[in-house]
């Protein structure tokens, strides 16, 4: 890479690792937040809630605008946007307006996520420059999460929450300041219209969607607007999926989606990220509700993981360089489903020093192989689609993205919750009862990505032999 090649990716990864810490920096805060702002216990995953349903539904819609009216253009604006909002959340001297900065917050980083990662595939050819680029962002990304959970937690401590979104509000500015020095504009040169019909049912499908499984996870499946909006986002993505069956300029290419490295990675991608933010989320419940320890601790734990993510991400172009893109995203997804079943060894009691010390190892060991996943299944995902089209592929692997990071625990908490609740009723302990809930949600969650291993090992092999490739490639 050259000097500038350099710099433009550094603007690119420091606007993703901005995202990550948002998704992850006010989980420790919420409790004392919610004092703060007289929120009660079942209103602070609204504090998530609102910032994740623009976050994923309105990728889609951010990548094809860009692919139309500039790139760097919108990925400007979504940055501003994105600031502002970090400072009203900041300064919000109510519920109401604290939701509403990180809903703004959210809609900026549905404009980021995509733009920037389109930007990243347009101005790094495919390839090695490429593979070593989407290495670096991926592990600048997981990095990201991890981060914003230790982050999150000593400045909750030491300066209040409020300094936790005065610090997005900050690297908001520098990043702003930087990117237009640098970054590149890129379209679509033809500019065809915007598929009005395709973007108000993907849009509602993806909001009504996350809504429900979000909400799931604090009241259940049997709520009557869960239900009613689960059914009513199912019907909305089946109609979006005839109407661009139907147009002549859709919003998403069905024939791009038919292409098996776009449907496999992607599946995987989603997959992969789905089922590691729930590791995370469950391990942080056994390592504080069961073992005990403080959130400091818990960071600390954490805190190795994103070393090891930051490692795996130098080491991926390598391996995939090695084996390949296709071989490297099936390993990574094993060995990420391995590790997570190692997890069902761990025990209860209070000070259980091995429970820690597995935790911290197979989270750990596990993150490697899921950093692996991600920065091949973005290498799949992409590959072999022209310039004009890559913001729509790149915001196809944003949206597997933020979708994955926002039904996945949703889903297996709620599992999670009624086993805990059926231990607790049938006389057993609160940590046993815990315990039990949290490993039948690992065992779910190894089980989920061994499958989809197998399948995308399958899937990616047939379309090597249907182009007369030999397996390895």
């Amino acid at each position: 890479m050259t000097t500038r090649d350099k710099l433009i990716l550094m603007v690119l990864c420091a606007a993703q690792f901005i995202i990550a810490l948002d998704f992850t920096i006010l989980n420790v805060a919420l409790p004392v937040l919610g004092k703060d702002l007289g929120m009660g216990q079942a209103d602070l995953q609204w504090a998530v809630t609102a910032f994740a349903l623009p976050s994923g539904g309105f990728l889609l819609l951010s990548g094809r605008i860009a692919d139309l009216y500039g790139r760097r253009r919108l990925f400007l604006a979504g940055l501003a946007l994105f600031t502002v909002a970090s400072v009203l959340a900041a300064l919000a001297w109510d519920p109401a307006t604290f939701l509403a900065g990180r809903a703004v917050q959210g809609l900026g980083a549905a404009i980021i996520v995509p733009t920037g990662m389109s930007l990243l595939t347009t101005t790094f050819t495919e390839g090695p420059r490429r593979e070593r680029a989407l290495g670096i962002s991926g592990s600048v990304l997981s990095t990201g999460f991890t981060v914003g959970m230790v982050l999150g937690g000593v400045m909750t401590d030491s300066l209040g929450w409020r300094s936790t979104m005065g610090l997005l509000s900050a690297a908001g500015v520098a990043v702003l300041v930087a990117a237009p020095l640098l970054l590149p504009e890129s379209r679509n040169p033809l500019r065809p219209r915007i598929d009005v019909p395709g973007a108000v049912t993907v849009t509602g499908g993806l909001l009504a969607l996350i809504y429900a499984l979000s909400t799931a996870a604090e009241a259940g499946f049997g709520r009557p607007d869960v239900l009613s909006t689960l059914v009513v986002g199912v019907v909305l993505l089946i109609t979006f999926a005839v109407v661009e069956s139907r147009t002549d300029q859709p919003l998403v290419s069905l024939p791009m989606l038919r292409r098996p490295t776009v449907a496999w990675g992607n599946l995987a991608g989603l997959i992969t990220f789905a089922m590691m933010s729930t590791v995370v989320f469950l391990l942080t419940l056994y390592l504080q509700e069961v073992l005990g320890l403080t959130a400091f601790r818990t960071g600390l734990v954490f805190g190795v993981q994103g070393v090891v993510s930051a490692l795996a991400g130098i080491l991926a172009p390598k391996v995939i360089g090695r084996i390949g893109a296709h071989r490297t995203l099936v390993l990574g997804l094993l060995v990420q489903a391995v590790f997570t079943a190692a997890l069902l060894a761990v025990g209860s009691g209070p000070g259980d020093g091995a429970g820690v010390w597995l935790a911290l190892a197979g989270v750990s060991i596990g993150s490697l192989g899921h950093l692996w996943a991600i920065i091949s299944y973005g290498v799949t995902a992409t590959s072999g689609v022209p310039d004009d089209q890559q913001g729509l592929a790149t915001g196809l692997v944003s949206s597997s993205q933020q979708v994955g990071i926002t039904v996945g625990i949703p889903l297996l908490s709620a599992v999670a919750s009624a086993r805990i609740a059926a231990l607790r009723e049938s006389g057993t302990g609160f940590a046993d009862a815990t315990l039990g809930g949290i490993k039948l949600g690992l065992g779910l969650d190894a089980a989920l990505v061994a499958v989809v291993a197998l399948l995308v090992a399958v899937g990616l092999r047939r379309t090597r032999t249907r182009r007369g490739t030999p397996p390895a490639a």
